[in-house]
Protein backbone atom coordinates (compact mmCIF):
# COMPACT_ATOMS: atom_id res chain seq x y z
CA UNK A 1 0.00 0.00 0.00
CA UNK A 2 1.25 3.49 -0.81
CA UNK A 3 1.43 6.42 1.57
CA UNK A 4 2.03 10.07 0.61
CA UNK A 5 3.45 11.04 4.03
CA UNK A 6 7.06 10.22 3.09
CA UNK A 7 6.72 12.37 -0.01
CA UNK A 8 5.12 15.13 2.07
CA UNK A 9 8.24 15.16 4.24
CA UNK A 10 10.49 15.10 1.16
CA UNK A 11 8.86 18.04 -0.57
CA UNK A 12 8.71 19.93 2.72
CA UNK A 13 12.51 19.67 2.92
CA UNK A 14 13.03 20.61 -0.73
CA UNK A 15 9.99 22.28 -2.23
CA UNK A 16 11.70 22.49 -5.63
CA UNK A 17 12.15 18.74 -5.99
CA UNK A 18 10.19 18.00 -9.14
CA UNK A 19 10.60 14.24 -8.83
CA UNK A 20 9.18 14.37 -5.29
CA UNK A 21 6.00 16.02 -6.52
CA UNK A 22 5.91 13.63 -9.48
CA UNK A 23 6.06 10.55 -7.25
CA UNK A 24 3.62 11.98 -4.71
CA UNK A 25 1.25 12.59 -7.61
CA UNK A 26 1.57 8.91 -8.56
CA UNK A 27 0.80 7.88 -4.97
CA UNK A 28 -2.24 10.16 -4.92
CA UNK A 29 -3.41 8.54 -8.16
CA UNK A 30 -3.10 5.09 -6.57
CA UNK A 31 -5.14 6.34 -3.59
CA UNK A 32 -7.76 7.79 -5.97
CA UNK A 33 -7.03 11.33 -4.75
CA UNK A 34 -7.12 12.72 -8.26
CA UNK A 35 -7.34 16.45 -7.48
CA UNK A 36 -4.27 16.18 -5.25
CA UNK A 37 -2.47 14.20 -7.93
CA UNK A 38 -3.27 16.83 -10.53
CA UNK A 39 -1.93 19.56 -8.24
CA UNK A 40 1.29 17.59 -7.65
CA UNK A 41 1.82 17.04 -11.37
CA UNK A 42 1.35 20.75 -12.02
CA UNK A 43 3.95 21.50 -9.32
CA UNK A 44 6.34 18.92 -10.76
CA UNK A 45 6.10 20.52 -14.20
CA UNK A 46 6.54 23.99 -12.72
CA UNK A 47 9.69 22.86 -10.89
CA UNK A 48 11.20 21.51 -14.10
CA UNK A 49 11.68 25.24 -14.83
CA UNK A 50 11.10 24.89 -18.59
CA UNK A 51 13.77 22.20 -18.85
CA UNK A 52 12.98 19.15 -21.01
CA UNK A 53 14.32 16.90 -18.24
CA UNK A 54 16.16 16.76 -14.92
CA UNK A 55 18.83 14.12 -14.37
CA UNK A 56 18.90 13.14 -10.69
CA UNK A 57 22.08 11.03 -10.84
CA UNK A 58 24.00 13.50 -8.67
CA UNK A 59 21.47 12.88 -5.90
CA UNK A 60 21.73 9.11 -6.19
CA UNK A 61 18.59 8.53 -8.25
CA UNK A 62 19.35 6.68 -11.46
CA UNK A 63 16.42 8.21 -13.26
CA UNK A 64 15.82 11.13 -15.55
CA UNK A 65 12.51 12.92 -15.11
CA UNK A 66 11.21 14.13 -18.49
CA UNK A 67 8.74 16.98 -18.94
CA UNK A 68 6.63 14.92 -21.33
CA UNK A 69 6.25 12.18 -18.68
CA UNK A 70 5.00 14.73 -16.18
CA UNK A 71 2.54 16.07 -18.75
CA UNK A 72 1.39 12.54 -19.64
CA UNK A 73 0.69 11.84 -15.96
CA UNK A 74 -1.06 15.20 -15.68
CA UNK A 75 -3.36 14.10 -18.51
CA UNK A 76 -3.96 10.81 -16.69
CA UNK A 77 -5.16 12.73 -13.62
CA UNK A 78 -7.31 14.99 -15.79
CA UNK A 79 -8.96 11.92 -17.34
CA UNK A 80 -9.88 10.60 -13.90
CA UNK A 81 -11.43 13.98 -13.12
CA UNK A 82 -13.44 13.79 -16.37
CA UNK A 83 -11.52 16.78 -17.80
CA UNK A 84 -11.24 15.25 -21.25
CA UNK A 85 -10.55 18.44 -23.23
CA UNK A 86 -7.88 19.54 -20.77
CA UNK A 87 -6.29 16.09 -21.04
CA UNK A 88 -6.16 16.41 -24.84
CA UNK A 89 -4.58 19.87 -24.55
CA UNK A 90 -2.02 18.56 -22.06
CA UNK A 91 -1.10 15.66 -24.35
CA UNK A 92 -0.72 18.07 -27.27
CA UNK A 93 1.69 20.03 -25.10
CA UNK A 94 3.52 16.80 -24.19
CA UNK A 95 4.12 16.08 -27.89
CA UNK A 96 6.15 19.31 -28.08
CA UNK A 97 8.29 18.20 -25.10
CA UNK A 98 8.81 14.63 -26.34
CA UNK A 99 12.36 14.29 -27.70
CA UNK A 100 13.00 13.87 -31.42
CA UNK A 101 9.51 13.05 -32.62
CA UNK A 102 9.19 9.72 -30.79
CA UNK A 103 5.52 10.35 -30.12
CA UNK A 104 3.92 6.91 -30.60
CA UNK A 105 3.02 6.60 -26.91
CA UNK A 106 1.47 10.06 -26.95
CA UNK A 107 -0.49 9.37 -30.12
CA UNK A 108 -1.90 6.25 -28.49
CA UNK A 109 -2.73 8.29 -25.38
CA UNK A 110 -4.54 10.92 -27.49
CA UNK A 111 -6.57 8.13 -29.08
CA UNK A 112 -7.50 6.76 -25.65
CA UNK A 113 -8.56 10.22 -24.45
CA UNK A 114 -10.71 10.75 -27.56
CA UNK A 115 -12.43 7.45 -26.74
CA UNK A 116 -12.75 8.57 -23.10
CA UNK A 117 -10.54 5.81 -21.77
CA UNK A 118 -8.35 6.37 -18.74
CA UNK A 119 -4.55 6.65 -18.90
CA UNK A 120 -2.23 5.06 -16.37
CA UNK A 121 0.24 7.55 -14.86
CA UNK A 122 3.97 7.11 -15.21
CA UNK A 123 6.30 6.68 -12.26
CA UNK A 124 9.93 6.38 -11.32
CA UNK A 125 10.78 2.66 -11.67
CA UNK A 126 10.36 0.83 -8.35
CA UNK A 127 13.60 0.41 -6.42
CA UNK A 128 15.23 3.39 -8.11
CA UNK A 129 14.51 6.02 -5.52
CA UNK A 130 17.56 7.83 -4.17
CA UNK A 131 19.99 5.00 -3.59
CA UNK A 132 23.55 6.21 -4.09
CA UNK A 133 25.97 3.69 -5.50
CA UNK A 134 28.01 1.89 -2.87
CA UNK A 135 31.35 3.00 -4.31
CA UNK A 136 30.22 6.65 -4.18
CA UNK A 137 29.28 6.36 -0.52
CA UNK A 138 32.48 4.49 0.40
CA UNK A 139 34.63 7.23 -1.12
CA UNK A 140 33.07 9.97 0.94
CA UNK A 141 35.58 11.48 3.34
CA UNK A 142 34.51 13.56 6.27
CA UNK A 143 35.58 17.15 5.93
CA UNK A 144 36.25 19.63 8.70
CA UNK A 145 34.79 22.82 7.28
CA UNK A 146 35.05 24.80 10.53
CA UNK A 147 38.58 23.92 11.60
CA UNK A 148 39.70 23.82 15.22
CA UNK A 149 38.42 26.42 17.68
CA UNK A 150 40.99 29.10 18.54
CA UNK A 151 41.05 32.07 20.89
CA UNK A 152 41.30 35.33 19.01
CA UNK A 153 41.18 37.74 21.93
CA UNK A 154 40.67 37.31 25.64
CA UNK A 155 37.64 38.63 27.49
CA UNK A 156 39.48 38.44 30.80
CA UNK A 157 39.93 42.00 32.20
CA UNK A 158 43.66 41.78 33.15
CA UNK A 159 44.71 39.65 30.18
CA UNK A 160 46.25 41.65 27.34
CA UNK A 161 46.90 38.61 25.18
CA UNK A 162 45.67 38.62 21.58
CA UNK A 163 46.56 35.71 19.33
CA UNK A 164 45.64 32.54 17.53
CA UNK A 165 46.41 29.72 19.93
CA UNK A 166 44.40 27.73 22.48
CA UNK A 167 43.31 29.37 25.73
CA UNK A 168 46.16 29.55 28.22
CA UNK A 169 45.90 28.06 31.74
CA UNK A 170 44.01 30.35 34.10
CA UNK A 171 45.49 31.79 37.33
CA UNK A 172 43.69 32.32 40.63
CA UNK A 173 42.76 35.98 41.26
CA UNK A 174 43.97 37.08 37.83
CA UNK A 175 40.45 37.53 36.54
CA UNK A 176 39.39 40.26 38.98
CA UNK A 177 38.97 43.66 37.33
CA UNK A 178 41.88 45.98 38.04
CA UNK A 179 41.46 49.09 40.21
CA UNK A 180 41.55 51.24 37.06
CA UNK A 181 38.80 49.18 35.42
CA UNK A 182 36.55 49.55 38.52
CA UNK A 183 36.66 53.36 38.31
Amino acid sequence: CFSPQAFDETVAKDNSLAVGFFQRGFVHMQLEMYAEALSDYHLAFKHLRKNPFIDYKQLGLRHILYAWEVLYSTAAAQCRLQQWQEARDTLDKAVVWRPEGRTAILELALERVQNRLFLEPMQVPPGEFFRPRKKEVEQLDSKDFLGKPKVISSIIPNDEYIGFEPLRPQKQGFYEPSADARR
